[in-house]
């Protein structure tokens, strides 16, 4: 096999994902192109720690562990780097499968030694079986999957999404961890954005740095039915906004929100106008699915106000871990932008 060895994340917390987990593990494992090893970093859940080492006990590629962190997926996705022995490092969302060439892709992107991560496509499954009509494709960020405005093909952009991703080792070397305090833990309310901040701090510390997204590289990521309904939607963008305040916090508004600009500007008044005119054409949810944008919109902004004034008054802490070495004491974030990662 020739290409970079690859370590694939699976971050997981709860046993109700069971099914999922068990899925997403053997859709690596059914790999083209094989992976080094799969692991399992559980975040502090005993009962399912356990559970998985007895699954996984006589399968040598796949390592169970304890999340080492804090609680979420910031500190599980850091404890799996930490833990790996790839080249890349490549992660994978539990309620995710993986289209059998997807590692192939990946590896194929790195033949640049200026390449430093290269994501994929997420495909929603969806709890109901289709759609619902009122859901906008340009918000399809919301449920964790790749959104109507992303470029096609093999493009470099800003930032890779954290949920189908990967990264050379010497990424993390140059520009350190994952963020805790950003994104996800748990059951909590639906934050993201750590990837973003990472991919912006990777480029201050390495300006020569390639970032790919590569649709061939294809995952297909289970909605459930309780993410299908506007409630989730609103909570979901809201939750974002705040996400958004503290990257921009951190790396500064201009690198920030810079995808963000093209995509209010441009990407949603283009999904606006086709659900308009869907509603005039007398189409199924034309005019929810424009209805459901601009709320999209508003509620993802009051969030990014409110998050960025808990900002300023130092009500919102992250901390950059370095792979080797311990964690970066952090406390509320103070002053200007951070002007580059750790090195």
């Amino acid at each position: 096999m020739s290409g970079p060895d690859v370590s694939v994340v699976i971050c997981v917390y709860t046993e109700d994902r069971w099914e999922d987990i068990l899925a997403a593990v053997s859709s690596v494992r059914a790999q083209s192109y094989p992976a080094r090893e799969t692991l399992l970093v559980v975040d502090h859940n005993p009962a399912l720690l356990d559970r998985l080492a007895k699954e996984y006990k006589e399968v040598a590629e796949v390592r169970v562990l304890a999340n080492a962190g804090p609680r979420g997926l910031s500190a599980g996705r850091n404890t799996g780097i930490a833990a790996s022995h790839g080249e890349v490092i490549a992660f994978l969302d539990d309620d995710a499968v993986a289209e059998r060439d997807w590692l192939r892709h990946f590896a194929a992107g790195y033949a640049d030694p200026e390449v430093m991560a290269v994501g994929g496509r997420t495909l929603p499954i969806w709890a109901s079986g289709r759609r619902p009509a009122w859901f906008p494709a340009e918000f399809d960020w919301v449920v964790g999957c790749t959104y109507k405005g992303l470029p096609e093909g093999r493009v470099r952009v800003r930032n890779v999404l954290g949920g189908n991703a990967s990264f050379r080792r010497t990424a993390f070397d140059a520009a350190g961890g994952f963020a805790t305090g950003i994104g996800r833990d748990g059951d909590k309310r639906p934050l993201g954005c750590e990837e973003t901040e990472l991919c912006i701090r990777l480029t201050r510390a390495r300006p020569d740095a390639v970032l790919l997204i590569d649709d061939r590289a294809v995952i297909h990521h289970r909605v459930p039915e309780a993410r299908e309904h506007f409630g989730y939607f609103r909570t979901r963008a809201y939750a974002e906004g705040l996400s958004k305040a503290l990257v921009a916090r951190s790396v500064g508004a201009d690198k920030g929100l810079e995808s963000e600009r093209r995509y209010a500007t441009r990407v949603l008044p283009a999904g606006v106008a086709r659900g308009l005119r869907d509603a005039v054409l007398a189409r199924p949810g034309g005019a929810g699915r424009a209805g459901a944008i601009v709320a999209g919109v508003l509620t993802a902004a009051g969030g990014y106000v409110v998050g960025s004034v808990r900002t300023r008054k130092g009500g919102a802490t992250f901390r950059v871990a370095p792979i080797e070495g311990g964690p970066i004491e952090g406390g509320p974030i103070k002053g200007g932008p951070i002007k580059g990662g750790p090195r």
